[in-house]
Parts: structure tokens; sequence; C-alpha cells
């Protein structure tokens, strides 16, 4: 079973994914058939579907649609980075690894398989992740803002499009900290929500800026961060990571960057922007903004011939933050 619960982990505190373990797997099983209701009982608003559990800590849907796009979010994300998983230095032999808000749980499951050796947990609001997985990989529902009770402390620490997801980053960091290894890493990827141009015509006022704003002020309307990125070197040395990097990564939508690979990103980036932009807009603009459903579909409609417009040359950026626990 690819769903497993805190409590099976407190039982586990070596995070045991032997295949051949039958108590793990039958712990496990009893879990996955005693979770609670409000986990599966998914909520339908305007044709899509949203988890339930914690349900208004998170906005953005969790159906079909959207897993597709946070699939192809995570090609892009990966090729943005040039390729790589992950930027900060951990030793090829690393063993524990927590993936957190791991969504489709894709990239855990391409961890377990770049990392065979490791075990791998991954955790989100929503089970949503695929039952055929690779054996160190594991998933767990849980809400990342809760007090974290394992009882193991892990080598490596990811999250990654937490934007709008989060309403106490400095509590979450000090949580990240106490249960990364001494000598361990922990990696933030995340996005400043805002785009912006370099020899376009994307201008302030625009539909697409427009989106950007009243995205921005209805989630800290909520107390939700919709731009930790540029945050997050500060959060993690606030809390005592040493040796923080950073790396600022141009993220464009369009075809219009010169360069191949900007080139790729940004035409799947259109994609995924234009196709997702009902579910990464319903719930802020409905029910956090007060928009009518109809007055959306028409400010939508402008925002799509914005991304179209191949003179506006929008992108905007995504921060790459990791440090080290002191030894």
């Amino acid at each position: 079973m690819p769903v497993v619960s805190r409590t099976a982990l407190q039982r586990y505190p070596q995070v045991s994914f032997d295949v051949g373990d039958l108590s793990y797997e039958e712990e496990c099983s009893s879990f996955t058939t005693s979770l609670s209701s409000s986990v599966f009982a998914y909520k339908f608003e305007h044709g899509r579907r949203y988890h339930a559990y914690r349900d208004e800590d998170y906005y953005l849907p969790n159906d079909d649609e959207e897993k597709d796009r946070l699939d192809l979010f995570h090609h892009i994300l990966t090729l943005s980075c040039n390729n790589k998983l992950h930027l900060a230095p951990i030793s090829p032999n690393v063993e524990l690894i927590l993936d957190l808000g791991t969504g489709t749980g894709i990239w855990a499951i391409d961890m377990g398989d770049t990392y065979p050796s490791a075990k791998i947990l991954g955790n989100d609001l929503s089970p949503i992740q695929p039952t055929l997985v690779p054996p160190n990989v594991r998933f767990e529902v849980d809400d990342v803002e809760n007090d974290w009770v394992y009882r193991t402390e892990f080598d490596y620490i990811h999250a990654r499009y937490f934007a709008g997801a989060i309403k106490d980053w400095p509590n979450l960091l000090r949580q990240v900290f106490k249960f990364n290894k001494p000598g361990g890493w922990v990696e933030f990827q995340d996005f400043e929500m805002q785009f912006y141009m370099t020899n376009g015509e994307f201008k302030t006022g625009c539909p697409l800026d427009k989106w950007c704003s009243e995205s921005i002020e209805g989630l800290r309307s909520v107390g939700l961060e919709p731009s930790p990125g540029p945050k997050l070197q500060q959060w993690f040395k606030d809390v005592g990571f040493v040796n923080v990097q950073q790396k600022v990564v141009p993220v464009p939508v369009g075809v219009w960057p010169k360069d191949k690979r900007l080139k790729t990103v940004g035409a799947l980036n259109y994609h995924q922007f234009n196709d997702g932009l009902d579910g990464m807009s319903l719930r802020i603009f409905t029910a956090m903004k007060g928009w009518q459903p109809e007055e959306l579909r028409e400010f939508l409609a402008n925002v799509r011939k914005d991304l179209r417009y191949p003179r506006l040359q929008a992108q905007h950026n995504f921060y790459v933050v990791y440090g080290q626990k002191p030894e």
C-alpha cells in the first residue's frame, strides 16, 4: 500500500520499506482501510475536485486534470534545474529522504529510481499518489504544518512548490531543522509569484499582471504566503542552517527565449499555465475574492489572450535554496 500513517512510522522508526516485511505491509493495509472518511470524501466545486482533509488550507484541485498539470510542472522545474532532481550535494549513499507536499509523488518516485539504496517518504494532504512505486518509496497523508512526531531524523528533506500553501513558514523551517540529521541537507524550491519582463511588452495592469496581483491579495487575505521564493534563504539562516546556497532560475511563459532550453521550458510552461489556469484561479477568485464564476471566466479569457501574445515575454523567478544542519 502506498499510503502510510504517521502512527505507523512511529512503530517503524527506521522507515523499513522491505517488501518482505509483512508486518509493515499489514500495518499499511490496516491504516488504509481505517483512514478517516474525510480524507477520501472529496469536495466538488465548479466542476473540479478538491481534497477534504484540511481543505481550508489548500486552494488547488486534486483531480486528474490537476495531477496531469503537476506532473508536467515537475518536468518543467527539473528541466529548469538542468535536468537535476536536486542541487544540494547529498551523498550518493543517502539513506533517509523526506519529500514534503509530495503531490503526485513523481519527484519521490524519480528519487527512488535514482537512489535505490535510499528510503524515501513523501507526504501530502491528498492520497493521490500511484500504487505502483519503487520498493523504497512510501507515501503518507499528513499536514506538514502539524507538529511532527517522527522518531527518526532524515538525511535529506525536500520541498517544492509550496507557494500559497503554507501559513507559518518559520515554524515549518524549525520543524525541518529539528528532523534533519546533523550534517544532513535540506532543499526548498519555490516561486516568486509576480511575473515580470525583460525586453517584452508585459505591462503593469495588463490581465496577466492583474491575475497575479489579485491572486497574491487573495492568498494573503487568508494568511497564506504566495511568494516564498525570495524569503527562503533568510528563513534557512534564521533557523540555523549553514552553507546556505541560493540559485535564482527565470521561468518564462512561451517560446520567446532564444536559449533552446529556456524555449522548451517556456513552451511547456505555457501549456501548464494555460490549461491549469481555471484550477489555479477558482478558489482564490470566488471564495477569497468574492468574484462570480461568470465574471472569472470572462477575465481568464483575457488572461489567456495575454499568454498567447508572443511579444508579452512574461517570466517569473524560481528559487532553489539549500542548506546544511551543523554537525
